[in-house]
């Protein structure tokens, strides 16, 4: 059986098949980067869950495979309505993340920490043809550091600060970022439903 991460993004392809790949040790989990061509599905959801089904049903019906397809976003309570589902977009989608995160802070000046809360928001769509597509939520609470600090994960993660670890997001192990982000509890969620339904 196969399984295929439905991403373009080569570094939430890596987490995800990680975290995937530790659960299923005997599934065969590939990304669209085996598949020349694939389409890279416009994302016109207006929430995380409709764009992550828009890319796994698209990737659905062009590999004919399971598909898993996220979409994540970073929410900040203090610049409302302004990354959420457009985080990518924030500032320009061209714009390097540290420039992103640069623009953020400048924001943030002088906001004091019980103002800068924030979250990690993450949708998650299983799709196969002829087959009703399943959708799995989860979120991680954080705030908004004052300076990045870390050079693990990717993102926004140098920025988001998680005060029950007393450090970034991107301060953490790989192993550590899984065990509490948004992602890795999401995908813990999608496991359970899918080898449920898979018999694995």
């Amino acid at each position: 059986m196969r399984l295929v991460v439905a991403t373009h993004n080569a570094k939430k392809a890596g987490e995800m098949t990680t975290i995937l790949g530790h659960r299923f040790p005997d599934l065969e989990i590939v990304t669209l980067a085996e598949y020349p061509g694939a389409p890279e599905p416009a994302e016109t959801g207006t929430t995380y869950a409709e764009n992550a089904v828009i890319k796994a049903e698209s990737a659905a019906a062009y590999t004919g495979e399971w598909c898993v397809a996220d979409d994540a976003g970073l929410e900040i309570d203090a610049l409302p309505g302004e990354l959420g589902v457009y985080s990518k977009r924030f500032a320009g989608e061209e714009t390097p993340f540290p420039e992103k995160m640069r623009i953020i802070l400048d924001r943030l000046q002088g906001v004091p920490d019980n103002e800068r809360c924030a979250r990690f928001q993450c949708a998650v769509a299983l799709a196969k043809r002829g087959i009703e597509t399943q959708v799995f939520e989860a979120k991680c609470e954080g705030r908004i550091a004052t300076e990045p600090s870390g050079n693990g994960g990717f993102g926004y993660d140098p920025i988001f600060w998680l005060p029950e670890r007393g450090c970034t997001m991107a301060d953490l192990t790989a192993e550590q970022k899984h065990a509490v982000s948004h992602r890795g509890k999401v995908l813990r969620e999608f496991a359970a439903a899918f080898a449920a339904l898979t018999a694995l």
